[in-house]
């Protein structure tokens, strides 16, 4: 039997989220945290940040 491959389901970013996402990175709120929160992933978050150009979670 083939395997069932799951399809991804693109959500575009609304004015809210972006919102959020900047308020979440001037917050310095971990990624997996954000992540839990929006139900995204963390590499979809990171993505968003770096075109918005800003930084994202936990800075060392």
């Amino acid at each position: 039997m083939a395997k069932k491959v799951k399809k991804i389901a693109r959500r575009e970013y609304t004015k809210a989220d972006v919102k959020e996402l900047r308020a979440h990175s001037k917050a310095k709120t971990p990624v997996v945290k954000i992540a839990k929160l929006t139900k995204r992933t963390e590499a979809s978050l990171r993505q968003k940040a770096m075109s918005l150009g800003m930084p994202l979670g936990h800075r060392r």
